[in-house]
């Protein structure tokens, strides 16, 4: 039975993450590293939702409708300062895949989010990271030659159009301003909280 309730909160909380998004997206400081405010609404809408998971389960369809469900997975996905909850929700979201709650292409989205900050090579390539030349790049793949095979299969659209498409979105003032010091700042936030331990 749906939950309007939790439906509308899941949407009101994504609904900030994105509006938050926007206004530092606009004068770029959201991509000269994880930005302080940013960063508190990712972890706020986090350990609520870790709270949701520990009354409900996974927050699939059935209960908060296909909208409620984007938004939870949304603010899971958003949870990266969180790494024992991303873990938990991936296998939270591959049974709901299973069952037909959320489509297949949220479990393999947050894998790679979760390999990405582990370290390990994607499986979909939907992680991105800033090349050399500072520009958006798919994160290391495994088995890259078959990539294309597996975003298929989950839904999504071919690697080389995704790249496009982000290359075509990235502004100048969206590129750290010293990849260099972005690059050890990210490191530096990896092992504080808890992603990496070298």
């Amino acid at each position: 039975m749906l939950n309007e309730t939790l439906r509308e909160e899941l949407l009101a909380r994504a609904a900030e993450d994105a509006a938050v998004r926007t206004e530092l997206a606009a004068d770029g400081s959201l991509f000269q590293g994880y930005h302080p405010r940013m960063e508190e609404v990712h972890r706020r809408n986090g350990l609520r939702l870790s709270a949701l998971l520990d009354e409900h389960g996974w927050l699939g369809k059935s209960l908060v409708g296909e909208d409620g469900a984007a938004a939870a997975w949304r603010i899971a996905q958003h949870a990266i300062g969180l790494p024992a909850l991303q873990r938990r929700c991936l296998a939270l979201v591959r049974e709901a895949v299973a069952r037909g709650e959320v489509p297949a292409a949220m479990a393999a989205m947050l894998d790679d989010r979760i390999r990405f900050y582990e370290g390990r090579p994607q499986l979909y390539g939907t992680q991105f990271d800033y090349d050399d030349e500072g520009r958006m790049t798919p994160w290391i793949i495994e088995d890259p030659a078959h990539v294309n095979e597996r975003r298929r299969a989950v839904g999504l659209d071919p690697i080389e159009e995704r790249t496009a498409a982000y290359r075509a979105q990235q502004r100048p003032q969206d590129r750290p301003h010293d990849l260099a010091a972005h690059r050890r700042g990210f490191a530096d936030w990896l092992r504080r909280v808890g992603w990496r331990t070298e």
